[in-house]
């Protein structure tokens, strides 16, 4: 049995990464069979309603790392300022570095099936709601009143999502050390 989640995982991490490079429009079902190596059959065994499958499951796998990497960053800091400051400086050097950037933006996927794919608009929806939530949280956590906090949150992730829509384009993280700064300012209290 391990051989098999072992397939699904590799499937699973080749079909992510694809996803956030090209987004869901871009990545065929070849693709994703030749990057995993997995044999043809074993999509349809792990994945029996095929793409939309595999891309639901891509967008929960993106979910958690942004989430668990955002919440370490995050804690322990000694103000809102600095955790967000230190946060979203930690995601540009990835930018800076060329790597991959899984986990960090579902941006692409959401917007390219919006309008196309009700599941998978719905899933990343939860996504972002899942994100601007943890922002809430955390700027709760450094003092902030309630409502503030949950408009601070939904407009953090604005500007960090679109950051990292320009720094793929731009190909470093200068964009999101922009928001950063701006990030300063709107978190002084």
């Amino acid at each position: 049995m391990k051989k098999r989640q072992d397939t699904k995982h590799i499937i699973l991490q080749s079909a992510t990464r694809l996803f956030q490079r090209q987004g869901y429009n871009g990545t065929g079902l070849n693709q994703i069979i030749e990057e995993s190596g997995a044999p043809k059959g074993s999509i349809y065994y792990h994945f029996p309603n095929g793409k939309e499958e595999i891309a639901l499951e891509a967008i929960s796998v993106m979910r958690k790392l942004l989430l668990e990497g955002a919440e370490k960053d995050l804690s322990g800091r000694n103000s809102a300022v600095e955790a967000f400051e230190f946060y979203v400086n930690n995601i540009a050097t990835v930018f800076d570095s060329g790597d991959c950037v899984e986990g960090l933006s579902i941006g692409l996927i959401a917007s390219e099936t919006a309008s196309t794919h009700e599941k998978l608009r719905h899933a990343c929806e939860m996504v972002f709601k899942d994100w601007q939530s943890l922002y809430a949280n955390i700027l709760e956590q450094y003092g902030f009143e309630k409502a503030r906090a949950v408009e601070l949150g939904i407009t953090i992730t604005a500007m960090i999502e679109g950051a990292c829509l320009l720094s793929i384009t731009y190909q470093n993280g200068n964009a999101l050390r922009m928001v950063a700064k701006q990030l300063l300012v709107l978190l002084k209290k």
